[in-house]
């Protein structure tokens, strides 16, 4: 096999052609500037032939399981193994889906409980133990007297399958009906089942009135009964209430009859495990105004939030249920696991069980997430959170000879956590896996065993190959932005002088999720940095408390606001904003001119143009949404979507409009010899040349390239933008509006995906918002904006309940000099000795 991964003619997106061979079982940092073509070439290209090579192994009744990938455009890619892709936009927001599902530890825990859990009564909590089959007896005498009852051998419990094999098996031992999927068959029927679908099978053994004159009969019905059913009796009377006998579990003073303890009773999405008034969502339901079903934050009363049944939760091991387990954090999970205590025989069983679930939350703890429980939804989880948990679900499966590609996998860790992250991904590599990761991180980029780098501009400018090697060769580079950056001839300032406080935003004594009743105090007027380790609180404190409170006293919001007593110092502020890095939109009708409100200006200027007016358009012409200026053919998409049987469906350039989106009509109307659909297909650079004339698009224009999106294309779809780039194009909407000079803005890791050149100038825009009387506020990670800053909340000094207090705050000198401050003493670093003096604005 090649000891290379070797990529010919790449020209997806904007890769320039290039060629590229990187050495297999490395650690591989891909760099460069914003839109220089990374992800191209990592993900839409390394990362899609991989996959699509290794699906195409498949049949074609598997491939249809599964979303293909389109074929990149590249001449040839030789020496690729099988791919995984760590990225941030894949993980789920569905409300079963925990940290523990995602990780499979919660399924190694359902293994635990089942082979060695001690069951307790779910109604007096005594220990259960098991029975014998003259106690069954007995027990169905007493409490059926006199009663008409059938007694049922459950053979089938909720299994897919058709079964013909078992009824005919069925036939020959003489058994004549069957209760299938809850309703009687006569097994001389013909029986059809969906092999695809789960059913449960009842076998009929017999139907009596229970007496004295029947003792005997009951007695055989129940042998039989219990010999096929492996140890099990199901007994329906009259009125169709059911009670089911084992041979193993009952409670002597409830009397009531467990079933033989499976994984499945344990997990909240099987109806063995699921709490029956919640279905295991731990929270009710309810209906929104579109017919969807929506969780409200009432806590199920059945199950209290655990999603399981009593039954369930009343199994222990080590005093614990499985949802007791599940709401510690790994850090305390780990110590409880270590000290579990059982009998020999049940030891054996449990050893292997316990060493595999500690080595997956020993990874858990490695990458930072020490703080998290096994329950936690993955929906509530931070973009950078969700990919370390993915990363520690694959860590944990040990696959050989794989290649990762990474997303910028330190997003949302302290700089302290970044050493155990890259430790981590050398064990990777060590196992015989190649990882190729993309990016900006200086750590990071400073341990790769190669790095490519990417550029030298950004968009069309980008794409090219500038430097590649290892860091010694990149370093001597002339031509790369990241090395000025790395050698230190370049960097992003520290400003002279700090802004001094107009007056003071403070919250007192908040004590959401693990905040520990703090009183924390916001300069109005100037850049905030809320800073500390992964969990410590800072976006329970910034967007729990901060942001929701003052949503509902400025907005006339109704959210929950998180707990604390009271908010001082409002009066300073008379608009909030929040700008995460959550979608724009999730269709591709969505994109950054419609968003920006750019498209509405662009459609009234073409609406302008003496050809529009002759022929009597108006701005509504020029909108790919509507009839009447759109192609009809595609709908004003530009594709066509043609479904393959067994293959992943085509989407096909419209051959009517050759994928403009317009027809032939709208399209002859010109300004500066460009078509409304060429506009929409330019970089933002380009257009602001063209339309600079016009003081509304180019002050849009302006801001979206002074937030490092020069590269972008006005009419890009939504869905194909990184959460950072979403983030920024949000910024500069809330930018483009007339500044009030009293907004609060909230930022959530704005430097997502930004190499050091782009931070530098998104800091510039930021700085220049406080300027005017705003106030900034940002939970960050990254030094360069750190020390940028003009006050720093540091939260810590650990994640969890560790977590929760202020370490440190003041200006960056003075957290600097903070002795318990992890973040004071990595700032330190960055911090060249020069105090900068306090100034006035």
């Amino acid at each position: 096999m090649l000891d290379e991964i070797r990529i010919k003619g790449a020209a997806q997106h904007n890769l320039k052609r290039i060629d590229v061979a990187l050495p297999r079982n490395k650690l591989i940092v891909v760099t460069g500037p914003s839109g220089s073509g990374k992800s191209s070439l990592a993900f839409d290209t390394i990362f899609a032939e991989g996959q699509r090579r290794y699906i195409e192994c498949l049949s074609a009744y598997a491939r249809q399981f599964i979303d293909q990938m389109e074929k990149p455009e590249v001449e040839s890619v030789e020496g690729i193994s099988p791919s995984i892709s760590i990225d941030q936009k894949t993980i789920s927001t569905n409300p079963r889906s925990t940290v523990g599902t995602t990780t499979e530890v919660y399924d190694l825990f359902r293994l635990l409980f089942a082979r060695v859990g001690t069951p307790h009564c779910p109604s007096c909590g005594r220990v259960v133990s098991s029975q014998t089959p003259d106690e069954i007896l007995k027990r169905i005498a007493t409490d059926a007297a006199g009663a008409k009852i059938r007694v049922l051998a459950p053979v089938v419990k909720g299994r897919k399958g058709e079964y013909q094999r078992l009824f005919e098996r069925l036939r020959k031992k003489g058994f004549l009906r069957a209760r299938v999927n809850g309703v009687l068959r006569d097994l001389e029927d013909d029986i059809p089942l969906d092999k695809n679908r789960k059913h449960t099978i009842d076998v009929l053994v017999d139907t009596l009135k229970v007496g004295p004159d029947a003792e005997r009969r009951l007695r055989d019905a129940v042998a039989r009964a219990l010999d096929i059913a492996e140890g099990e009796v199901l007994v329906v009377d009259e009125s169709g209430r059911e009670r089911f006998f084992s041979l193993t579990l009952l409670c002597p003073y409830c009397e009531v009859s467990l079933a033989e303890l499976e994984p499945r009773n344990f997990s909240f999405n099987s109806p063995y495990g699921a709490c029956p008034k919640c279905h295991g969502l731990g929270h009710m339901t309810t209906h929104n105004e579109w017919g969807e079903i929506e969780l409200t934050d009432d806590v199920c009363p059945d199950c209290g939030g655990a999603r399981l049944r009593k039954e369930s939760l009343s199994v222990r091991v080590g005093g614990r249920n499985i949802h007791e387990m599940g709401e510690l954090p790994v850090r305390d999970l780990l110590a409880a696991t270590a000290s579990l205590e059982f009998p020999p025989a049940a030891a054996l069983v449990a050893a292997k069980i316990l060493k595999e679930i500690a080595s997956r939350l020993a990874v858990m703890e490695e990458l930072g997430m020490s703080y998290l429980q096994l329950n936690r939804t993955t929906s509530s989880l931070s973009g950078g959170e969700a990919q370390r948990v993915r990363l520690a679900a694959q860590v944990g499966g040990r696959l050989r000879g794989v290649l990762y590609v990474l997303d910028e996998p330190t997003i949302g860790l302290h700089q302290r956590d970044n050493g155990r992250l890259i430790s981590l991904l050398r064990s990777l590599r060590d196992e015989g896996n190649s990882i190729v990761v993309v990016e900006h991180d200086e750590q990071t980029i400073r341990s790769a065993d190669y790095i490519l780098d990417l550029g030298p501009g950004a968009g069309e400018t980008g794409g090219f190959k500038v430097a590649e090697g290892p860091l010694a060769a990149v370093l001597e580079s002339p031509d790369s932005l990241t090395a000025q950056y790395l050698r230190g001839e370049k960097t992003v300032p520290v400003p002279t002088a700090r802004r001094k406080p107009a007056g003071w935003l403070v919250i007192r004594k908040a004590r959401e999720h693990n905040l520990k009743g703090i009183d924390a105090r916001i300069p109005l007027a100037a850049m905030t940095a809320v800073t500390g380790v992964s969990g410590s609180g800072k976006s329970t404190l910034v967007y729990d408390i901060l942001f929701k409170a003052l949503e509902n006293r400025l907005h006339k919001a109704r959210q929950r606001v998180g707990a604390h007593d009271r908010m001082e110092g409002v009066d300073g502020i008379d608009k909030v904003v929040a700008v995460d890095q959550k979608p724009i939109g999730r269709t591709p009708r969505s994109n950054p001119a419609t968003y920006t409100g750019l498209f509405t200006a662009l459609r009234d200027l073409m609406a302008r143009t003496p050809e529009a007016r002759m022929r009597g358009y108006s701005s509504g012409r020029f909108s790919f949404n509507v009839a009447g200026g759109r192609c009809e053919e595609c709908e004003g998409a530009g594709v066509k979507r043609i479904e393959m049987h067994f293959l992943p469906d085509v989407f096909v350039t419209c051959d009517r409009c050759g994928g403009k989106r317009y027809n032939k009509e709208t399209l002859a109307v010109a300004y500066k010899g460009k078509s409304i659909a060429d506009y929409l297909g330019m970089t933002v650079d380009d257009a602001y040349e063209l339309l600079k004339a016009y003081p509304q698009l180019k002050r849009k224009l302006a801001t979206l390239k002074r937030v490092g999106l020069g590269y972008i294309r006005l009419g890009q779809p939504a869905p194909t933008l990184s959460g950072g780039e979403a983030q920024r194009i949000k910024l500069t909407k809330e930018l483009g509006r007339r500044a009030t000079g009293r907004t609060l803005y909230l930022l959530d890791e704005p430097t997502t995906g930004l190499h050091f050149d782009d931070v530098r100038k998104l800091l510039e825009v930021l700085s220049e918002l406080a300027s005017l009387g705003n106030t900034v506020v940002i939970i960050e990670h990254n030094l360069e904006v750190i020390k940028y800053c003009d006050y720093i909340i540091d939260l810590g000094p650990e994640g969890g309940e560790e977590g929760g207090r202020i370490v440190a705050q003041g200006t960056p000198e003075e957290v600097a000099a903070s002795p318990g401050s992890h973040t004071g003493a990595y700032l330190r670093k960055v911090l060249d000795g020069r105090r900068p003096a306090r100034k006035d604005g």
